[in-house]
């Protein structure tokens, strides 16, 4: 006889099976920092922080958004799971940190087997390159809250930095050399209207070819946003004076975040190549100019500011290209045409 909570819509014995089938991946992400077992009500991490003269945490949190909606379609789910590590990494880099340990969400109509196993196992995978324990989680199953077959994913991260080298834009002044870090797609961020130009105006398909490429649309736009802070961690302690992760509200928004208010960030949208699919949305969408370095990040996932004696040096060890310069002024992004 079925249960009664099943019956409703919560199979209680199915999210503990799936549990324990996932523990394999999740030890691959622990090192001896990681203490208890499993599946405890808290995640136990036993940090070691003598090489640091004055520790401190920090912490972010985060979502993939609507990118879910991509992986739906597609049925390919363990893309998000790396996204949402990698966003959660990116955001605690830009102030030196390095990560720790990060903790997921996933809230779903019911638990898929197999979903469920791709979106841990792109967790993982995301957490074993960034050096970074995956070490708890919640699965909640909520029938009423969500349609069939779909899910949301949020993260939490921790990391840690010396107090003396966190990277705050305090020292930021006009004459600085603004570098760019090339994104691979649309990260995280845009895709109600990403989705709403291709899907509704285009009438594209998930599986149809993006206009002058080879690569379908839905591999296109789950493509996995980039962890960055292995190469921004190259940098020589000190060098770099102000990172900003472009995210949602793209450059426009997120340069601001490291700037005083005597400073602008003047950038020129010309110095580097913007990729295909961002001039597609643009074109099909009629979006303007402005609106688009505000919504998308336009093909720069993170950018380092560093004083222009030290920009040629720090552009080899990050591959970045030069994309403007800080001047006098209130504290806002000025785009050049």
């Amino acid at each position: 006889m079925k249960k009664a909570y099943a019956s409703a819509g919560v199979d209680v014995d199915l999210g503990n099976k799936l549990k324990r089938r996932i523990q394999s991946l999740v030890r691959q992400t622990h090192g001896p920092q990681v203490v208890g077992k499993i599946g405890g009500f808290g995640g136990l991490f036993r940090a070691d922080f003598r090489s640091l003269r004055d520790p401190v945490l920090v912490a972010s949190i985060d979502s993939v958004g609507t990118k879910v909606k991509i992986a739906f379609a597609m049925n390919r789910h363990d893309t998000v799971g790396a996204d949402l590590v990698n966003h959660c990494v990116n955001d605690i880099a830009v102030l030196g940190a390095r990560p720790l340990f990060f903790l997921d969400y996933i809230g779903a109509e019911r638990l898929e087997p197999n979903v469920f196993k791709q979106l841990l196992r792109g967790f993982a995978r995301a957490c074993r390159a960034a050096g970074c324990a995956l070490i708890g989680g919640e699965t909640a199953q909520l029938p009423e809250m969500y349609h069939k077959g779909e899910y949301d994913l949020a993260g939490c991260i921790v990391g840690v930095v010396d107090r003396k080298k966190i990277i705050d834009g305090r020292k930021i002044k006009a004459g600085d050399a603004i570098l760019g870090l090339a994104s691979n797609g649309l990260h995280t961020n845009g895709y109600s209207l990403a989705r709403k130009i291709l899907f509704e105006k285009m009438k594209l398909k998930p599986g149809s070819r993006l206009p002058g490429s080879t690569m379908t649309v839905g591999n296109e736009l789950l493509r996995v946003h980039k962890n960055y802070q292995p190469l921004l961690a190259k940098v020589p302690a000190g060098m770099i004076k102000g990172l900003a992760h472009i995210t949602g509200g793209g450059l426009v928004d997120n340069l601001p975040r490291v700037l005083s208010k005597k400073c602008d960030a003047v950038i020129e949208t010309k110095s580097w190549p913007v990729p295909r699919i961002f001039n597609i949305l643009r074109q099909n969408g009629r979006v303007s100019s402005a609106e688009m370095y505000q919504v998308f990040n336009m093909g720069i996932g993170m950018v380092v500011i560093v004083s222009e004696h030290d920009a040629t040096r720090t552009m080899s060890i990050l591959r970045a290209k030069k994309i403007g310069r800080i001047e006098r002024g209130t504290g806002k992004t000025r785009l050049v045409f």
